[in-house]
């Protein structure tokens, strides 16, 4: 429920950002790339959602069987 909460918050936050850039355009190149780079991530977050982990855990070893004694004596 966590995940769809915040997947919609940047998405209205990315919907605010893009009407303020058409409304109140950017007076030069570098400021229009400052306002772009806050907006494609918050888009790319609310599009795939956020992300547990990275790397994969690994399962861990299965315990190795103990030495179990025959019951034989070798001599």
């Amino acid at each position: 429920m966590s995940s769809i909460l915040v997947r919609l918050v940047c998405g209205l936050l990315f919907a605010a950002m893009a009407l303020g850039a058409v409304v109140h355009p950017p007076t030069n190149l570098t400021q229009g790339l400052s306002m772009l780079l806050p907006g494609v991530m918050l888009l790319n977050y609310a599009i795939k959602g956020p992300r547990r982990s990275l790397v994969p855990k690994k399962p861990a070893p299965a315990p190795s069987p103990a030495p179990t004694d025959s019951g034989s004596i070798q001599s």
